[in-house]
């Protein structure tokens, strides 16, 4: 049969079934809504072995002349198909003149080849070869609905189609021939990207869908792209540099470099593509704006930053690119390149120079957070804090941001300079205009991430910023200002919790004003105030908001269930979770109608948006972040919610519903002991669906609060059924754990996990192990995480140089393998020493290799420290180990670095107090390291640990410790300088010294002693009444004793 039959081989209009033929008049054919009619009368009724009679209709409206009624009718006829109608549509397609139509019967045939296959369809062959223009574009648009609806449709014709695309990718007159060439080739493979070039200037938008193709090959066929990885590198590059170009191409560009950097940021330093890279990136991070315009974010009134806020631009994206490149690559590589770049930006005249300076500074405060502490963070922060007084406001905006970056990522080291920092910010809050409401936001924005990681080192500057906050809403301001003192109220209480009672009484009459608001212009205060108010709930004394919590829970059902507000709702599901730690069992009464909120809102889809398309992924500064977008932290219940300020990339994405409802829900399953909280079946706990890491992670550490809430019901009522339930509970729980560990790409969400999955077993302890194979199961999937095996670890380390055989890593992902190390301590205490050791065994040569002299300090630091943390849970069963052990701590307590050295050090105490007589004989080594070390170290957390060490020998074997020499010694270290925990090892030496042989502890030393703890006392009486209850009774009577005599 002729692949291209004419108009004259339709059969007669009589073969057609008289019932549908009679809805196909000329009357009915120019109505769009014929092909439904239609449709409905035959669809699915016909006598298919007999559809050969019955194809007129097609073909008689594929020759109308409406392009509506040609795609329904060629949509209607996805049916059993005959020969004939194979060649009608073929031939229909050649002759259609009406893209539209095109597209419907390309697609109609890609679903007939689909059943039909190429070999019982050859005649497509004869199509999509090269033949005049038009005829060629169609038969590549019919080869890419082909591609589409099945890419194996073609797989043992793959070489034809190679050499198609051969000579259609030199088709340099023929757009479209390009276009749908590149689009088949995403499903394919084929070196593509030097013909891309050839669309960018005439076809963008068509040129910027077909560079997906580079990110369907990342995701799917890494090995092809790695091949070509210079050429499609330099390509982007090309592409986002050149300013001729629209912004959705050049981001693109920068969004498929991004993607590079995430899965192949190894293959970046190795073709030496990260200083062009750098060199790209910075004149677009630093390009003007067009003459009289301002970027999004500096505009000062933030409804015209809203008007702009979702056009993204490659000056923003580029940001993100240098973000990607902190997260992805290790800062010893990253720092050398992008240094010479930052300074000279940092000191131009020019100030969007200087802005993109700090923007640099801003995002590498994340990915290479520990970097910047031990090496650069006082002279980076002198920078941000003098850019703050810059006479421009694009720079000083640039600041803000920096600084609350800074805030949020290097604590608790830039707590030191909360003098300076305080007294900037609160200046610089009183210089700006109360109209310029997005300057305003900015400042708060820096205000708020600082404050809220002040903790305890909050209160001297409590009185100046209550006043600051207080005097905004007690004064006439607009509704925006006085939702960022709000917000900043709830920021100071996640930091200054009971110390913020003296002024609690009159915040919550400020927030009264607004919770009960019914004025749409202060909507936005109402849920800052909505947000703040759960903030207060988790924060105050519990005696303190108790007479409240009833009214505040009876307004948030209210909220729910009377105001139509996504934004709303979200925070009163918070503050349904901080209102069950204080109101707990007296809840009961309200969790019916909670908890039905709750589900049906993490059942819902709404506010849960999928994008289909990568280029149209949006980032923003000041906005919500996955992994390398920027955030101010989400709304939840231990946490206090942020209101961003919305600078156009400042402000980010809707957060949507569902995930406030599981933090809602974790709140009521933790503090409830009725078990009303718990989710009523498994399918609505199962979290692997959702498209938001917040949502996900929020689902995945409801699941495991609700393990610990049953679990601590079973405590109080160990019951038969009680057991029972929490094990039908674990049996669900564990195994969704381990496959997020496994196969979740996001690093963030699965540090989440482990971290969740410590908590479980700490709380359910020898129930979560109790399936048979279940320790098996943990310790693999942790041995795969250390060993980068799993999904998030699929970006793989990176060369330190050709002589150095060990591979360097990002920050984050030597973050992700510390989560995993700490699970192992809690697994061996829970599963016990000589049920673990064997697997320990496994896991000790991941933790040696980390030893080597090329690996980090970070690396020796993270190895050291989970081998000592281990050893200590591992309890006597630990001896084995000393031949192994032993040499290699000794070792890393000589290390250059202070925290390996440290760590070191409290490895061999933990394995001298463990091992028992098996460290014996080493004694008189380990005191003459020990010697040495002291006598070096002054005032810092390595000479704490020695001293924690000592007293473990001591109290473990006292024969081997020449007690009258080391004793003194021990009392002149004290006070402890850093590691404060370690105060229980030695008040437990001490009374174990007096208690056995008081004649040692002389007089001069007792008294030392006695000062000590008299000053220690009041200097940190907390800690001093936690470690003196931890002792025997008759060793608390004598320090009481003690000190009233003093």
């Amino acid at each position: 049969m002729n692949g291209s039959p004419g108009p004259s081989r339709q059969p007669p209009h009589n073969l057609v079934p008289s019932r549908c033929f009679g809805l196909l008049t000329p009357e009915h054919l120019e109505g769009p809504w014929l092909g439904k009619t239609a449709a409905g009368t035959c669809g699915g009724k016909w006598d298919w072995g007999k559809v050969a009679d019955g194809w007129g209709p097609c073909c008689f409206a594929t020759r109308s002349g409406s392009p509506p009624v040609g795609k329904v009718a060629a949509a209607d006829a996805s049916n059993p198909l005959s020969s004939r109608l194979k060649a009608l549509v073929l031939s229909t397609l050649q002759q259609e003149s009406d893209h539209k139509v095109s597209l419907s019967l390309a697609q109609l045939a890609a679903v007939i080849l689909k059943y039909e296959t190429v070999e019982k369809w050859p005649q497509v062959f004869q199509l999509i070869h090269p033949l005049p223009a038009f005829w060629l574009q169609v038969g590549l648009l019919l080869l890419h609905c082909a591609l589409e609806a099945d890419p194996d449709v073609f797989s043992s014709h793959s070489t034809e189609l190679l050499r198609l695309f051969h000579q259609t990718l030199n088709s340099q007159d023929q757009p479209a021939a390009l276009y749908y060439s590149l689009r088949s080739l995403t499903t394919l493979v084929s070196p593509c990207f030097p013909f891309l070039s050839l669309l960018t200037t005439p076809k963008q938008t068509q040129a910027s869908e077909a560079m997906e193709v580079f990110d369907e090959l990342m995701e799917t066929e890494v090995g092809i792209i790695v091949q070509h990885f210079p050429a499609v590198f330099g390509f982007c590059l090309e592409v986002a540099s050149n300013p001729a170009l629209g912004n959705t191409l050049r981001v693109k560009a920068l969004s498929c470099i991004s993607f590079f950097i995430k899965f192949k940021g190894r293959a970046i330093l190795r073709h030496k593509l990260l200083s062009p890279t750098l060199n790209a990136l910075f004149p677009i991070m630093s390009a003007e704006p067009p003459p009289g315009q301002m970027d999004a974010e500096d505009e000062q009134a933030e409804e015209d930053m809203e008007d702009r806020a979702e056009v993204q631009t490659p000056k923003h994206y580029a940001a993100q690119v240098v973000d990607m490149l902190a997260l992805h690559l290790p800062p010893e590589k990253l720092f050398p390149h992008l240094t010479p770049l930052m300074e000279p930006a940092l000191l131009s005249p020019n100030p969007y120079h200087r802005k993109a300076g700090l923007m640099c500074l801003a995002v590498l405060a994340e990915g290479c957070g520990d970097h910047i502490r031990k090496k650069h963070l006082k002279p980076m922060l002198q920078v941000v804090c003098q850019a703050l007084s810059d006479e421009n406001q694009v720079v000083r905006n640039a600041a803000l941001f920096a600084l609350g970056q800074f805030s949020e990522n290097l604590q608790p080291d830039i707590a030191e300079y909360a003098d300076d920092i305080m007294h900037l910010l609160l200046r610089y809050l009183e210089g700006v205009h109360p109209g310029h409401t997005s300057h305003l936001a900015k400042a708060y924005y820096a205000l708020e991430n600082f404050v809220e990681n002040l903790e305890g080192k909050i209160e001297p500057y409590l009185p100046a910023l209550m006043e600051r906050m207080l005097t905004t809403l007690s004064s006439p301001s607009s509704p925006r200002t006085k939702e960022l003192a709000i917000s900043a109220i709830g920021a100071i209480a996640q930091a200054a919790r009971q110390s913020l009672l003296p002024y609690f009484e009159t915040i919550m009459k400020h927030l009264r004003e607004y919770l009960l608001t019914i004025r749409e212009d202060l909507r936005p205060v109402q849920i800052q105030s909505t947000e703040t108010l759960s903030v207060l709930a988790s924060t105050m004394p519990k005696e303190a908001f108790l007479p409240l919590a009833e009214e505040c829970c009876q307004l948030g059902l209210d909220i729910c269930e009377k105001v139509d507000d996504s934004d709303l709702r979200k925070c009163a599901y918070s503050l349904f979770g901080s209102l069950s730690c204080v109101m707990e069992d007296s809840m009961a009464p309200y969790l019916p109608r909670i908890t039905t909120l709750l589900l049906y809102t993490i059942k819902s889809t709404e506010g849960i948006e999928v994008r289909m398309c990568r280029a149209r992924r949006t980032f923003s500064y000041f906005g919500s972040r996955t992994e390398g977008r920027f955030h101010v932290p989400a709304c939840s219940v231990a946490t206090r919610p942020s209101c961003s300020p919305h600078w156009d990339g400042w402000g980010g994405e809707t957060r949507s519903q569902p995930e406030p409802a599981w933090k809602g829900l974790i709140g009521c399953g933790e503090s409830t002991s009725g078990g009303s909280g718990v989710p009523p079946g498994p399918n609505t706990l199962l979290p692997f669906q959702c498209p938001h890491i917040s949502v996900r992670k929020s689902a995945f550490e409801a699941l495991g609060n609700f393990c610990i809430s049953l679990s601590t019901l079973c405590k109080r009522d160990p019951s038969e059924p009680q057991a029972s339930g929490l094990q039908k509970l674990l049996s669900l729980v564990l195994p969704v754990y381990i496959k997020g560990i496994r196969q979740d790409k996001e690093r963030q969400l699965v540090m989440g996990v482990l971290e969740m999955l410590e908590k479980v077993l700490k709380s359910c302890q020898q129930q979560a192990l109790q399936e048979p194979g279940r320790l098996a199961e943990l310790c693999q999937v942790i041995r795969e995480v250390l060993e980068k095996k799993v999904t998030a670890c699929s970006s793989s380390p990176l060369p330190r140089s050709s002589s150095s055989r060990s591979p360097i890593q990002a920050e984050y992902d030597l973050m992700l393998l510390e989560y995993a190390g700490e699970v192992m301590p809690t697994l061996a205490k829970v599963a016990g020493g000589e049920a673990f050791a064997p697997y320990f065994a496994g896991f000790l040569p991941q933790f040696l290799n980390k030893l080597k002299p090329s690996c980090t300090c970070a690396e020796k630091s993270f190895a050291v420290g989970a081998m000592a943390e281990t050893i200590d849970a591992l309890g006597p069963a630990s001896a084995p180990f000393v031949p192994r052990l032993l040499p290699v701590l000794m070792g890393a307590a000589r290390d250059a670095d202070r925290e390996v050295r440290s760590n070191a050090i409290y490895g061999l105490g933990v394995l001298a107090q463990q091992s028992g007589a098996a460290m014996h004989e080493h004694y008189p080594k380990l005191l003459g390291l020990f010697s040495n070390v002291i006598s070096q170290e002054r005032k810092n957390r390595v000479a704490d640990n020695v001293c924690g060490a000592i007293a473990r020998m001591v109290m473990t074997h006292p024969e081997g410790v020449p007690i009258g020499q080391v004793f003194p010694a021990l009392i002149r270290s004290l006070p402890l300088k850093e590691d404060f925990e370690e105060y229980k090892t030695v008040f437990h030496c001490i009374s174990f010294i007096y208690e056995h042989d008081p004649q040692l502890v002389s007089l001069k030393s007792l008294q030392a002693v006695t000062m000590f703890l008299g000053k220690l006392s009041t200097r940190s009486p907390a800690e001093f009444q936690t470690a003196v209850v931890s002792l025997s009774p008759e060793a608390s009577s004598s320090i009481h004793t003690a000190l009233r005599s003093a």
